[in-house]
């Protein structure tokens, strides 16, 4: 699927007022794509308002330096967010949308989804999605060159964190050729590698390293080693004095382990339930596998949620995935 970047910029000149939202738990690509669509519509004198459902991870402060992104509930009302125009940026799931979902069902001007995922739900918008972008960051990037328009320090920053995030810095197989043209276009407007890494990776608390600590020694492995998972229950938090976002990430530490193929951690929430996080580097289909929970995303990563207790939630997932495995194994 590729997108109609004339009809998307016609879009946007229809409006005067925006309102931007992206997934709950939200993620440098999901902060970064709304600061740079925020930077990008401010240039044509559009009045923006970016509000989520889940406030921003302490650890990803940095990319909001002005404090621009509200919280729903906590900084603003349903009742007083006016625009007319809806966009939501990085993900097409009702579920993903939290309590900014309900906000869309009553919204009555034009939506507009701009997106990677494969996967999508009926919003009730119109859907600019290219699912072989390896970030929505680099979307809102390549929206501003087609617009012509500048991007400015703090917008190259907030998209280049929201690339590099999504492919790892740059080691996961979604990152091609064009992935590096359009960071050098960032880097030309001020980002600056060093000091985003810095802010992402050498900011750790104690409460993060203990968790992390946990985590993998919890690790376990299957099916000789290629199937690798662990977990998070939610006293860790308190007994670690970590944060649920210092979960983030976590999982790709066990991609380290020689030999594995699939792996996958199960993040308890605070309020009950389940995050389960699918890592793949064989032909299993994360996006395939994490539907089954009703979540998705892309074939080498996908999300979904599991209600339930722990042993049971873990049978449902450990079989699920096993079985995914090695089914491909026999393809």
């Amino acid at each position: 699927m590729s997108i109609d970047w004339q009809q998307l910029a016609a879009r946007i000149h229809q409006h005067h007022s925006f309102v931007l939202t992206s997934h709950i738990r939200p993620d440098c690509d999901a902060l970064g794509s709304e600061l740079g669509m925020a930077g990008l519509l401010r240039q044509l004198g559009k009045q923006v308002q970016i509000v989520n459902g889940h406030p921003t991870p302490p650890n990803l402060a940095f990319i909001d330096l002005d404090l621009s992104i509200q919280v729903l509930g906590d900084h603003i009302a349903a009742e007083d967010l006016h625009a007319d125009c809806f966009i939501v940026l990085d993900t097409s799931a009702w579920a993903q949308l939290g309590p900014m979902g309900e906000v869309l069902r009553q919204f009555k001007g034009t939506k507009l989804v701009i997106d990677h995922h494969v996967g999508e739900d009926d919003l009730g918008a119109e859907f600019y999605k290219e699912t072989t972008s390896e970030a929505t960051g680099h979307l809102v990037a390549r929206l501003a060159r087609e617009m012509k328009l500048q991007i400015t320090e703090p917008m190259a920053r907030a998209l280049f964190a929201a690339i590099a995030t999504d492919t790892g810095w740059f080691r996961f197989g979604s990152t091609t050729s064009a992935t590096y043209r359009i960071v050098a276009d960032l880097l030309e407007c001020g980002a600056v590698p060093a000091s985003i890494y810095g802010d992402l990776y050498e900011r750790d608390t104690i409460g993060r390293v203990r968790l992390r600590g946990r985590i993998l020694s919890r690790t376990q492995s299957d099916l000789d080693g290629q199937l690798v998972h662990t977990f998070v229950r939610k006293e860790d938090f308190a007994e670690t004095g970590a944060l649920p976002s210092d979960t983030e990430d976590a999982i790709n530490m066990t991609l380290a382990i020689a030999g594995t193929k699939v792996a996958l951690i199960m993040v308890e929430q605070l309020k009950g339930g389940f995050k389960i996080s699918f890592r793949s580097r064989c032909a299993v289909d994360c996006n395939r596998l994490a539907n089954q929970f009703g979540g998705g995303g892309h074939k080498a990563a996908a999300g979904a949620f599991i209600e339930g207790d722990f042993e049971d939630a873990q049978r449902k997932i450990l079989g699920a995935t096993k079985q995914a495995l090695l089914d491909s194994l026999v393809q």
